[in-house]
């Protein structure tokens, strides 16, 4: 008898299979929990007033909320992961490169994620950096095999444990600047400009936002899909900024468990660092394990197992000698996102075949060039570069897509 791939690894979720507002929120929320986004949230508040501060974040989150959205909105109609969803526009072969590119990304950055924890908690306690690496990577990849159930349980427990230690933290933290009118009053010692200022806010997460179908095409429906993301954007990614922020004004730290360590909270400190690197891993090492499952159509639960490995006995060494390069890998993601978003939307006019019945094309190289096109364009035309990004690949993609089918017409007619 044939095992049922519960994690729908290679075919669209059933509705059966699909989960309701709560659970997604859940997810979602942890997926937005991400440690570089206080880091992030560090760097702008060295460079903002407060209420400059407060207009960026809102504004970038709602950017990345918006592309997020519709990329939830796509994979809640179809039931279909980032890289399922990518052959109708990149071709079967031809969307093995964005599951590489993405996959790849996600295992480095789950092993970045190890180390992240390993080190100051080293610092914290004197426990042995691999000894720690070795035991959250192992406990990491047993939750993720479990898929979007044991992902729902962890959202579940880790997001008011954040939300409560860091929020105290936070609190205590504006106390000690002097407390709210200080951080009104705040004057950057070297003031930074609104692109450069987007540029960070949107950056910090549009690569990972990428992926967001391989989470809600649990979705039961589109408003729910939406609506979810949103929110865990809105408010979820801000409050990550937020805690960033106030850490920085405070105490010049960026991580709300370095502050908390500087509090003497030592113990909440490391629940709050582990827990919110838990999230993000085990989002990263699922999102892994789709993309290698569509180029090796092994089930992604025996992938997960691979991935983890890996990134755990490479933990250190990415930490110490891969990060630079992951962030350039990571910016050429959003373009995958870009074309997938107008494939549907533009193209095909949000009216996909189904997937068990659709005949895909092997490559389709618009899509690829379309892709180098708006990398590009996002390193070389001035302005917010993953905003360049998103909007050059799209504007390159349905413009070749469109200039290909007049082709195939005009080849028509003159056979007819």
């Amino acid at each position: 008898m044939q095992k049922v791939d519960k994690e729908f690894s290679l075919q669209a979720v059933p509705q059966g299979s699909r989960t309701g507002f709560w659970s997604m929120l859940a997810v979602m929320m942890s997926l937005t929990f991400f440690s570089a986004s206080m880091l992030s949230g560090g760097e702008l508040g060295a460079g903002l007033t407060f209420k400059e501060f407060i207009w960026i974040v809102f504004i970038g989150n709602l950017i990345l909320g918006l592309y997020t959205g519709a990329l939830a909105f796509i994979a809640s109609k179809t039931g279909l992961s980032t890289h399922l969803l990518a052959r109708y526009a990149f071709g079967e072969k031809g969307s093995y490169l964005p599951s590489f590119l993405l996959g790849a990304t996600q295992v480095g950055w789950f092993g970045v994620g190890l180390a992240m924890f390993a080190v100051p908690v080293h610092l914290f306690t004197g426990i042995n950096e691999y000894v720690l690496i070795i035991i959250l990577g192992t406990l990491m990849t047993a939750t993720a095999i479990f898929g979007m159930k044991a992902l729902t349980i962890i959202s579940i427990i880790a997001i008011p444990a954040i939300s409560i230690l860091g929020g105290y933290s936070a609190i205590s933290a504006t106390n000690t600047a002097g407390g709210i009118q200080a951080l009104m009053d705040y004057q950057p010692t070297e003031a930074m400009g609104v692109a450069a200022a987007l540029t960070i806010c949107v950056g910090s997460f549009v690569s990972a936002g990428t992926l967001t179908p391989d989470f809600t095409r649990f979705a039961k429906s589109g408003r729910t899909a939406v609506s979810t993301t949103m929110i865990a954007f809105l408010i979820g990614n801000s409050l990550m900024f937020l805690f960033g922020a106030i850490g920085t004004f405070a105490f010049g730290l960026g991580d709300i468990s370095e502050v908390m360590y500087t509090q003497g909270l030592i113990i909440p400190a490391i629940i709050v660092l582990g827990l919110n690197i838990w999230t993000t891993n085990d989002n990263a090492l699922y999102a892994s394990g789709l993309g290698f499952s569509n180029i090796t159509k092994i089930p992604k639960s025996k992938v997960v197992i691979f991935n983890g490995i890996v990134g755990t006995i490479a933990a250190m060494w990415l930490y110490n000698n891969f990060m630079g390069f992951l962030t350039v890998l990571g910016s050429t993601l959003p373009s995958i996102g870009a074309i997938i978003l107008a494939d549907y939307f533009l193209v095909k006019r949000g009216k996909y075949e189904p997937f068990e019945t659709m005949k895909f094309k092997s490559i389709n190289w618009i899509a690829i060039l379309a892709w180098i096109g708006g990398v590009v364009v996002a390193n070389l035309v001035p302005g917010i570069p993953p905003i360049n990004g998103i909007v050059g690949t799209a504007v390159i993609y349905v413009t070749a897509m469109k200039v290909a089918e007049r082709q195939i017409e005009i080849k028509v007619e003159k056979v007819g």
